[in-house]
């Protein structure tokens, strides 16, 4: 009997030891992570949620390792990288609002929200993450102005806010910041004129399709920028400056504006693929130092006059539609027509006078030839965009002086 007691004995202290080891472990597994992390996690996620079909927060279980959840990414016990939802393309995003317990996360880099539907506005406590040099909350329906308390972050090298319901003013303070590289402000509904922006080492600027307004000065941006799209605002003024300051540009968008002003001659020769200054107010005469060597040029519906240079003419997309230039249509971009180099050139909606061309060519099938609406009766039929209206010529009341 005794032997039997003391085997019972023996037993249940070897269960209360493993109930020690296994609580010994769990105790350890949970106190792997800084504890203000661990709650500031929590937080996070009782403020969102998955949309139907994303399982992101399938793996969110607080009874093991936080830093094993996807989109967790930790250093020691901190979490420095924290990116919500399923990356992949297509994949349905996540719900809800941004805790401001984000700010908790004392030591995170990294801050990113795949495309969803979340709401609210974004925490200023997101300020506080002074080791922050990557945030992106796009294509979600935040709203409200954007924290001018961001301008404490100087470190952050990525600011991406596109895509969302943002308004007011672009913050002076966010311009001062130091080490920026990427500010990708574009489809929101942001007002009001442009802070200068410091950063020596700032590369992308995107602020298209907002309702910006004012002039751009020539200090508004650095020397390094080499993306520049300002495309959809209400921006005036003229643009010398500007582009004279900028000579590293591989790509510009200045389309639907009020810039005003001539264009820089010198501007033709950047290392771009895609010239857009349509739908502005530019003016006076394009004078191209050398041959054109940008693809697409599309310097529509503005207000530019003068003949058209012959530099123009190693471009494969021109569109000069709907301005005032005048005189002969030079005969090497008919050459170049003709031989299929170019595959669209829109002149109509302006006072040209004239253009060789044996009414007899083929066009080939790959180019796009538009001539109506000039001072001359266009000596060849082609297909025109509907946008050019069904008038051929224009009333010769108002071709007299351009014939001049």
């Amino acid at each position: 009997m005794a032997v039997k007691q003391r085997l019972c004995s023996f037993r249940i202290l070897q269960c209360i030891l493993l109930l020690m080891s296994l609580l010994h472990c769990r105790v350890h597994v949970l106190a792997m992570l800084d504890p203000l992390d661990f709650l500031a996690l929590q937080s996070i996620r009782k403020g969102l949620d998955d949309m139907p079909g994303s399982n992101f927060f399938a793996s969110w279980d607080f009874t093991s390792d936080p830093c094993n959840f996807a989109g967790v990414y930790c250093d020691s016990d901190k979490v420095i990288a924290l990116n919500l939802g399923d990356p992949r393309a297509g994949s349905p995003g996540l719900t809800g609002r941004i805790d401001p317990a984000i700010g908790k996360l004392s030591a995170l880099a990294e801050f990113s929200v795949v495309p969803g539907r979340i709401i609210g506005s974004l925490p200023p406590s997101i300020s506080q993450l002074r080791e922050l040099r990557f945030l992106a909350v796009s294509r979600n329906f935040i709203s409200g102005g954007i924290p001018a308390t961001l301008g404490q972050l100087r470190n952050l090298k990525t600011l991406d806010l596109s895509y969302n319901l943002f308004t007011g003013e672009i913050p002076q303070a966010v311009g001062t910041l130091p080490e920026l590289s990427n500010v990708i402000l574009c489809h929101n509904h942001l007002s009001g004129s442009v802070p200068p922006f410091l950063s020596q080492s700032l590369t992308r600027i995107d602020l298209k399709h907002n309702d910006l307004s004012g002039a751009v000065a020539p200090s508004s941006f650095p020397p390094s920028v080499q993306y520049l799209s300002l495309s959809w605002n209400r921006f005036s003024g003229s643009v010398d400056g500007l582009l004279n300051r900028l000579d590293q540009l591989n790509y510009i968008d200045l389309s639907v504006n009020q810039f005003t002003g001539t264009i820089p001659g010198r501007l033709f020769n950047f290392p771009i693929t895609n010239l857009q200054l349509q739908r502005n107010s530019f003016s006076g005469p394009i004078q191209p130092a050398d041959q054109v060597s940008i693809p697409t040029v599309d310097l529509s519906y503005n207000k530019l006059s003068g003949h058209i240079s012959p530099m123009f003419s190693s471009v494969q997309n021109l569109y000069l539609n709907n301005n005032q230039f005048s005189g002969q249509v030079p005969g090497s971009l008919v050459d170049r027509l003709l031989s299929s180099s170019i595959q669209i050139l829109y002149l109509q909606h302006n006072f040209l006078t004239g253009i060789e061309i044996n009414p007899t060519a083929d066009i080939p099938l790959s180019s796009s030839l538009c001539l109506q609406y000039n001072c001359m009766v266009p000596p060849v039929q082609t297909p025109c965009p509907l946008k050019a209206g069904k008038q051929k010529v224009r009333p010769t009341t108002q071709c007299g002086e351009w014939r001049g």
